[in-house]
């Protein structure tokens, strides 16, 4: 057997990426949790209003919203080897905190594979719209960490240590 076989599951026994089968295994209800935080430039910060960024191109965090949605839907397209997931549900919030952007996604379904990849995803993407909506007021954007905080309903369960439970 190869050693790569022995080691991942996206690896068959001649050691060629191959989709997991997660047939046998039993519908629970998984969750994930994760976020990314973007750091924002004051030349961004001076177009915050109510805890929103307000640009020519929009409302950059309700856009993100909706781009962060959109992906997570779409993780199996985008992600080799990731199984289509019909998402029962998928909540991106986005919050100023001093000068950054907090983004937290949570989804969930009932499924035999988890979801923390469709959050993941979301998050990422929902970074990445308001680095897009906001790079004509500065290109000093950072997207600083993209996590996963937590995912349960599987074989395992995992929390991120000290970080608060969602």
């Amino acid at each position: 057997m190869h050693f790569y076989a022995m080691s991942f599951s996206h690896v068959n026994p001649k050691g060629q990426p191959g989709m997991v089968d997660v047939g046998a295994k039993d519908v629970t209800l998984r969750e994930a949790v994760a976020e990314a935080r973007v750091f924002l430039p004051e030349q961004v910060l001076r177009n915050a209003q109510k805890g929103e960024i307000l640009t020519p191109k929009g409302p950059v965090f309700q856009t993100a919203i909706i781009a962060g949605i959109q992906a997570a839907k779409k993780t199996w397209d985008l992600i080799p080897l990731c199984h289509p997931i019909a998402l029962e549900r998928c909540f991106v919030d986005i919050q100023l905190e001093n000068n950054e952007a907090k983004v937290v996604v949570r989804v969930a379904c009932h499924h035999r594979t988890g979801v923390e990849m469709e959050a993941l995803t979301a998050a990422s993407v929902a970074a990445l719209t308001i680095y897009d909506m906001c790079k004509a007021l500065s290109h000093d954007i950072v997207i600083r960490e993209i996590r996963l905080l937590e995912k349960t309903g599987g074989k395992s369960d995992y929390h991120a240590t000290g970080e608060k439970r969602a």
